[in-house]
């Protein structure tokens, strides 16, 4: 494949990352929002799976939320765009296992993503599938999002004029 070939691929992957990277932010940001407005309720959503030792609960719950929000505002901005895709990814990694373990165990419950226990639908290989998508947009953001279409690129390019000047 012929250098130029090459980089038409990689703007391809860049021009069809921008709107998987939009997406996967705001996906974040919105989860984070329930969680942080409610964080008690998140707490027991962790609970539910069973998996944590019970003193890490509350500090999870509150921390998590915030680290959503932070790495979902700076994928949507383009800012630390890779290292953003990689914590997503990371995270969806993490609660793929925890759905995984938690349908393993037939716990009737739902993610607790977007809403209470009492508000949300129950897990299933659904949502397996949908955060099966959502690493997806993480992992191609991660590989094929060089940054250009947002502040990363903006940041480079004010940082290259400085320079050239």
């Amino acid at each position: 494949m012929s250098g130029q070939a090459k980089q038409r691929l990689r703007t391809i992957g860049t021009v069809l990352a921008l709107p998987l990277r939009v997406y996967i932010g705001i996906v974040f940001i919105i989860a984070s929002l329930y969680k942080i407005s409610d964080p008690y309720a998140f707490a027991l959503s962790i609970a539910t799976y069973q998996i944590l030792p019970l003193w890490s609960i509350n500090p999870f719950a509150l921390l998590l939320p915030w680290v959503e929000l932070l790495v979902g505002t700076t994928m949507v901005l383009g800012l630390w765009t890779r290292e953003s895709a990689a914590l997503i990814s990371g995270m969806m990694v993490m609660f793929l296992v925890a759905l995984t373990l938690a349908l393993t165990k037939d716990l009737q419950m739902s993610c607790g993503c977007f809403a209470s226990q009492e508000a949300a639908d129950e897990i299933g290989v659904h949502t397996i599938y949908r955060d099966l998508a959502w690493l997806t947009a993480g992992l191609w953001t991660l590989f094929f999002d060089d940054g250009r279409f947002g502040l990363d690129g903006w940041f480079s390019y004010r940082k290259r004029r400085k320079h050239a000047n």
